[in-house]
């Protein structure tokens, strides 16, 4: 089964995908990671960020090792990836390392963009998890004073907004909702409510617990 999960920076789509992967037994890949190391790839070489072709280049010989730096987790990186993701060449580059990681025997979850709408379009699930933008940056604001990276509750708030106009007004893969995604709000959720909510959608749809 292959569980297709999209969202807005800081939806909490990334923490509901590691909890059902480990609860149902799947392989997990956070796509987000991929354009961020393609993004610090590019930084360690000075390379600007809007230079598609090296962007491409970087793209198509991204190792999976790299996945584990964990420089790709700061601030700085998700700007830096949803600049790069924005790249057509970079996201063709990247697709069939997508397919290939969801084409597991027993399937896999997957959490990004683009999941429902182009990476796996025939998903036996397709989440779309969402919450205000206002929620969102309290939560990106708590997780980097807890990184102890202290960044003023506005700034926060203006770098998901600017994330979300580039995400959904890009021309390659757009954020959106998959037709047949079922939009969990966790706007007023937490992490359990969410879990919750999202099992009875991949139970419903025959999902077993590995």
């Amino acid at each position: 089964m292959v569980i297709a999960i999209d969202g807005p920076a800081a939806s909490g789509k990334g923490t509901l995908a590691k909890r059902l992967a480990l609860y149902y037994g799947l392989p997990h890949l956070d796509t987000g990671l991929l354009y961020r190391a393609v993004a610090l790839t590019l930084l360690d070489a000075g390379r600007d960020l809007a230079d598609e072709a090296a962007a491409a280049a970087a793209a198509q010989s991204l190792s999976p090792d790299f996945l584990g730096d964990p420089r790709l987790r700061g601030s700085a990186m998700g700007e830096a990836a949803s600049i790069v993701s924005a790249q057509g060449a970079v996201r063709a580059a990247l697709l069939d390392w997508q397919r290939r990681f969801a084409g597991a025997p027993a399937g896999a979850v997957l959490d990004g963009r683009d999941i429902g709408t182009v990476v796996c379009p025939d998903a036996a699930v397709k989440l779309f998890v969402t919450a205000s933008a206002e929620e969102r940056a309290r939560r990106r604001h708590r997780e980097l004073g807890g990184r102890g990276e202290p960044v003023a509750y506005e700034a926060v708030l203006a770098d998901i907004l600017r994330r979300d106009a580039r995400d959904a007004d890009r021309d390659a893969a757009p954020l959106r909702v998959a037709e047949d995604a079922v939009v969990i709000d966790t706007t007023s959720l937490d992490a359990e409510a969410a879990f919750r909510a999202a099992t009875r959608v991949v139970d419903g749809r025959g999902g077993e617990r590995g």
